[in-house]
């Protein structure tokens, strides 16, 4: 290890208390979608405090710290929203209570995703503090609404105001490895209408959920087909809400709707998957069914309503990057460790990032583990948050030639 890396991990290490502190006081602070605008105010508040050289927020309402004004441009991500505690008997303490006990933090955000949030922060403070950075200008951004519509801030932020950064690091979960891509995902549904008529007669209508039916069956054979991703392994599908109405219960049903998690493996698209479902339609006999992807319209904590189309794309870097090269280089160098190199089960806002833009690289290192996302009793180790800032710190002065 040369002597600037073995700074950054002292000083990692050094701060690693007010890490988890600060990591506390956000999980103090409820932020559910659409709902974080006291997050931000605690994260700028922080952000100022430990010197960055501009905190703003954006129309939607995400926080983006600056630090450097160099020509070049790199971020690092953590969206700042939680989902809800869900059935409070799961947990064996309060959600929101920010404890710090046996080496971790726990409650909700732990892992997901405020621990990589904190961990950013910290990694300013070491480049700043250490003078790490002239090439670039480097971008800390809190973004909002991630739990609702994962990449939703970013495509706000690379399509109105022009944030292009050639790599984005998001710090979502990886248990301290280096992730270069996940599958992404659709959310769809089916529509068939019925005729309806009393159930003491139904030979005079037309049932809908029967027509649902058969197209459901249909679907299940589909996820058999769906193709295969030596790294990021298989596409799937499957039917996780079905509905359907009829005048009474004393009716035939009239209509009968299903929602599908569609889970897109490489090469797969938009395009394909829609035209994979009207084919299950055709099978299953129904060539009226109408196949939809959903839209999300949900208003930020600013007000602003800014719609996208719930396809979110498959993203993978290539094994042969030059910036996984730099990261892998930097992670032995400020952990001393071989870092494995993976992916995630989950999505992430890089779907809105390389996703759609490809021009614009990610990857992935986060404290904290994948299964702790939105479970009961979450947790972070204490000494994931202090490795992932220093490997934060050592990509940034690696990148800069350090």
């Amino acid at each position: 290890m040369s002597n600037i890396y073995q700074k950054i991990r002292a000083l990692s290490l050094q701060y690693e208390k007010d890490t988890a502190e600060f990591l506390a006081k956000m999980i103090r602070t409820p932020s559910f979608s659409g709902k974080e605008k006291e997050m931000v105010q605690v994260i700028k508040t922080e952000m100022e405090k430990v010197g960055f050289d501009e905190v703003r927020f954006d129309d939607l309402g995400s926080v983006i710290g600056r630090i450097g004004n160099g020509k070049r441009l790199i971020a690092f991500d953590a969206h700042i929203d939680t989902v809800y505690p869900g059935n409070l008997e799961n947990w064996n303490f309060p959600p929101h209570a920010g404890n710090i006990q046996d080496g971790k933090v726990w409650g909700r955000g732990a892992s997901d995703q405020l621990g990589g949030m904190a961990a950013m922060i910290t990694a300013a403070k070491i480049i700043k503090e250490l003078d790490l950075n002239n090439e670039f200008t480097v971008l800390f951004t809190g973004t909002v609404m991630e739990e609702d519509c994962d990449g939703i801030a970013w495509e706000h932020m690379i399509l109105e105001d022009n944030i292009r950064p050639e790599l984005v690091v998001s710090t979502e979960p990886t248990s301290l490895n280096i992730y270069r891509g996940h599958r992404g995902r659709m959310e769809m549904t089916i529509e068939v209408k019925g005729i309806s008529c009393h159930g003491s007669a139904p030979e005079r209508g037309v049932n809908a959920i029967y027509k649902m039916a058969k197209i459901a069956l249909e679907v299940e054979k589909l996820n058999d087909r769906l193709a295969h991703d030596d790294f990021l392994g298989k596409g799937t599908i499957t039917t996780s809400i079905f509905e359907s109405g009829s005048p009474s219960q004393c009716a035939v049903a009239d209509y009968a709707i299903i929602q599908l998690d569609r889970r897109l493996t490489w090469g797969e698209t938009k395009e394909s998957a829609v035209a994979e479902l009207e084919d299950c339609c055709q099978r299953a006999g129904v060539s009226e069914a109408e196949v939809k992807v959903l839209s999300y319209k949900e208003a930020a904590w600013t007000g602003k309503v800014y719609p996208v189309q719930k396809y979110f794309p498959t993203w993978k870097l290539e094994e042969n990057s030059s910036y996984l090269k730099e990261a892998i280089s930097a992670y032995r160098e400020t952990l001393e460790k071989e870092p494995k190199v993976d992916k995630w089960t989950f999505s992430t806002n890089c779907v809105f990032i390389m996703g759609k833009h490809p021009e614009i690289k990610c990857i992935g290192m986060g404290p904290g583990d994948e299964d702790q996302a939105h479970a009961p009793n979450e947790m972070t180790r204490i000494s994931d948050l202090s490795a992932a800032a220093a490997f934060y710190a050592g990509l940034v002065a690696k990148l800069n030639g350090k």
